[in-house]
């Protein structure tokens, strides 16, 4: 048995869309990188796992994606398509009694979904999965819906930062380091069901109007957005409804 502490970069350009069918599921968050390190049951480290993922179903990298995390297009054509990564994701890490330890629950979800994406076999993947975002928010006395982020995180347990963040074997070690830090015995993994669908009651909720949002920047820039910069304006927003980006600072007060 073993921990695979991993993280997932993904991309995500609608306008290049390709080798998908676009009526069974909605638009994928492809995988782009796939970084994991590999603890023994004493978190000593056994492995480091790091592959840039050559693209199916996006032609391009989005600027944004492509700000944030470094990564280029050129890099992603040199590495290999997900289905050769995954296998060799799966024998690193070769016992299907480890256990997946992430940052928060998103990355469990669409690795899983990419796998379906791509028609692969999902029981290859381990399934009991530590939310490591969720007991280190709960330690720091964190609300549900404003959990740490991974940089914050490591800044509070004294992490020295030697390498940039959103670089999936970069975060995969820093979620490692903290899990060093904080793992005890009382941590218990859960059982990660992909096909389970969390029903929730429905409620009355305000959701944005991208319409209106896309014509008061055609009103600033007195002309029509491309196709390209209402998928961008529409990604920034909903990457930014993540609080990753958000900070805290210090206010002085008068």
């Amino acid at each position: 048995m073993a921990f695979i502490i991993f993280d997932l970069e993904f991309n995500q350009d609608i306008s290049t869309l390709q080798n998908f069918d676009r009526e069974r599921v909605r638009y994928p968050f492809e995988i782009i990188q796939i970084g994991a390190i590999k603890l023994d049951t004493e978190l000593n480290t056994q492995g480091k796992f790091n592959h840039y993922i050559k693209p199916t179903f996006y032609a391009r990298m989005n600027p944004l994606v492509s700000e944030l995390t470094g990564i280029t297009i050129e890099q992603l054509l040199a590495g290999e398509p997900f289905p050769e990564i995954y296998q060799a994701y799966t024998t690193f890490i070769d016992e299907t009694d480890s256990i997946l330890c992430t940052w928060g629950m998103s990355d469990i979800t669409e690795l899983f979904r990419n796998v379906e994406y791509h028609g692969l076999d999902q029981t290859r993947l381990p399934r009991r999965v530590i939310d490591l975002q969720f007991y280190v928010s709960e330690q720091f006395n964190r609300p549900r819906k404003n959990r740490l982020r991974l940089q914050h995180a490591v800044e509070l347990l004294n992490i020295p930062i030697t390498h940039p963040f959103h670089n999936a074997l970069n975060d995969a070690y820093y979620t490692a380091e903290v899990f060093k830090k904080v793992y005890k015995a009382s941590m218990q993994p859960k059982l990660y069901d992909p096909s389970q669908k969390t029903i929730r009651p429905r409620v009355a909720k305000r959701v944005i109007d991208f319409d209106q949002l896309l014509r008061q920047f055609e009103k600033m820039y007195t002309r029509k957005m491309t196709e390209e910069e209402q998928e961008m304006i529409k990604l920034a927003y909903k990457m930014g409804r993540t609080n990753q980006f958000t900070k805290e600072v210090t206010v002085s007060t008068p």
